[in-house]
């Protein structure tokens, strides 16, 4: 069985950025322009994510040289990962709008 990642608050960030649009392909410098997250701490939780099975990724086809820029790393969120996701918002969720109302 694969371990369920932790869930804290910068992991809700990344979801987020899914949820915006479940269906499109995200880089990482998008995620993490959209989260305002370090890569120090994006690129882990995407790594704990993907090995969870809530995200997938591969890298970007085409030449580097073609491309005029590095070749991008793209992920996508899975079914598993929109199911698991939208239980931890639900489950979480109300807790961290109460701490950070009280």
């Amino acid at each position: 069985m694969v371990n369920q990642p932790r869930i804290t608050g910068p992991t809700l960030k990344v979801l987020n950025a899914f949820f915006a649009s479940p269906r499109q392909e995200l880089s990482g410098a998008e995620i993490g322009r959209e989260t305002k997250l370090a890569t120090g701490t994006l690129y882990p939780i995407l790594l704990r994510l993907e090995r969870a099975g809530w995200l997938e990724s591969h890298w970007e086809q085409g030449n580097p040289s073609a491309l005029g820029r590095p070749r991008r790393r793209l992920y996508r969120i899975t079914g598993v990962g929109v199911k698991n996701a939208t239980a931890a918002v639900r489950e979480f969720a109300p807790d961290i709008g109460r701490r950070a109302w009280a």
